[in-house]
């Protein structure tokens, strides 16, 4: 599929996706999230993409936030409308069964701090930004800032951001939760990569049934999470990925999975 605002890129398993309007910021109009929507789409059902590196094309930003010249003029059954369209654009990544790890290479504020909190893990360069501004523009969140923020680094943290419209730098990003890990720019896309291939060298059904546990795991009782858990432990136990896992273990060899 032809795509005016992105670079989706497939590579030996890894598919890299590039927000592309770097002359905006990588800025997140309509277009931009309705094809992010189709490329979540398009990765879930192809069985070539194992993992997904989602970043921003420049050096300056990941995603700078939404597109103001879109939004001065909304109002107020065409606001939820673009809310609820990207909520459901962002939730398409954070529900997929195959790693998604966002490369944020530069700004990374309002719509584009909500994509990043959507991935599964984040990698961030030494430049990198972080913020949730919308309260300086009289308006709040509205692709997800003020239910995934509060998750990951905590409600007080959260609100800090949120209610100041205050800016993060990388390194202040990793100790409060934000991202998993600050990398030099020069190596953001090899160490993402690196990382993510890591993760597909495991069994990739066990991977798919661990992003579901935590993902649906986060909306359930404790005991429903864990017989969630115990579920799928069971259901790995039976397939050929498992015995090939433990054999590979005891004969101390690599494992060689076919996702079966």
């Amino acid at each position: 599929m032809p795509y005016t605002t992105l670079r989706y890129d497939l590579r030996d398993g890894v598919l890299t996706i590039t927000v592309d309007r770097p002359d905006k910021l990588n800025a997140l109009n309509a277009t931009v999230i309705a094809e992010l929507g189709q490329a979540a789409v398009a990765a879930a059902a192809d069985d070539q993409v194992r993992g997904i590196i989602l970043t921003g094309a420049g050096p300056k930003a990941f995603v700078a936030g939404a597109d103001i010249g879109e939004l001065v003029s909304q109002d107020p059954l065409t606001a939820k409308e673009r809310s609820l369209a990207g909520q459901a654009v962002f939730r398409r990544f954070e529900a997929l069964r195959k790693p998604v790890i966002a490369a944020v290479n530069g700004f990374c504020l309002g719509g584009g701090c909500e994509l990043a909190m959507a991935c599964h893990l984040r990698i961030a360069s030494e430049s990198a930004r972080f913020g949730q501004p919308e309260v300086k523009l009289g308006i709040g969140p509205g692709y997800g800032g003020t239910v995934r923020l509060p998750r990951l680094v905590g409600r007080g943290r959260a609100l800090e951001l949120l209610l100041t419209g205050g800016m993060i730098d990388a390194q202040e990003a990793w100790r409060i939760g934000l991202v998993n890990r600050v990398v030099p720019a020069d190596r953001l896309l090899a160490e993402t990569e690196t990382l993510l291939r890591t993760m597909l060298a495991q069994g990739p059904l066990a991977v798919a049934c661990v992003l579901e546990a935590v993902d649906a795991g986060a909306e359930m009782g404790r005991d429903e999470a864990l017989l969630l858990e115990a579920n799928h432990f069971g259901l790995l136990s039976s397939t050929p990925d498992m015995r090939e896992g433990m054999q590979a273990f005891l004969d101390k060899r690599a494992p060689h999975f076919r996702g079966k």
